[in-house]
């Protein structure tokens, strides 16, 4: 009888240990797991052998399936022209890569500055690729050396030298001659 109840006490100990030392599992579907994921990250974008953009991010998550990169817990990114000189630069809470296009979109708190004292701010920004151009939907403020202005969408180059705030107000130094 002591073999009995020594037997079942020890199956009873050695089955109740196994289902501790289970993992869980989690079911994700294939969509919210990421193909790669970086933290405190550093990406240099050149063009034939001459620098175009840094990317420093705190996080960044590839999902290559659907050829998107998010960047979630803030970045910035410095941009330079033809000749490798820096122009400027975009800060911001979040956002998103169209890894096809190469197209940005930011999101948050974003500032961009320009080497000439251009300041950009908005809520949502979106930066072409091809065109090399930023342009904005939401409010913006856009504050120079010469103005202070402030409307309901934006365009400009990345350079952030040439630009139109639409449904416009605000203030301008003008020169009289």
């Amino acid at each position: 009888m002591k073999i009995k109840t020594m037997f079942f006490i020890l199956a009873l100990v050695f089955s109740s240990c196994e289902e501790k030392i289970k993992p869980s599992i989690v079911h994700l579907s294939d969509v919210q797991i990421p193909s790669q994921e970086s933290w405190n990250a550093t990406i240099v974008f050149s063009d034939s052998g001459k620098i175009r953009a840094v990317l420093k991010a705190s996080h960044i998550l590839v999902f290559q399936d659907q050829d998107v990169t998010v960047l979630n817990q803030g970045f910035r990114v410095d941009f330079y022209d033809e000749n490798g000189k820096h122009t400027s630069y975009l800060i911001a809470d979040s956002g998103r890569v169209n890894e096809r296009t190469k197209n940005l979109e930011a999101y948050g708190n974003i500032v961009a500055v320009s080497d000439e004292g251009t300041r950009v701010e908005t809520t949502r920004l979106f930066w072409d690729n091809e065109r090399n151009k930023v342009r904005s939907d939401a409010f913006v403020k856009v504050t120079s050396p010469n103005e202070i202005l402030q409307g309901y969408g934006f365009e400009a180059d990345q350079d952030l030298k040439n630009y139109v705030v639409y449904k416009v107000s605000g203030q301008a130094r003008v020169e009289e001659k």
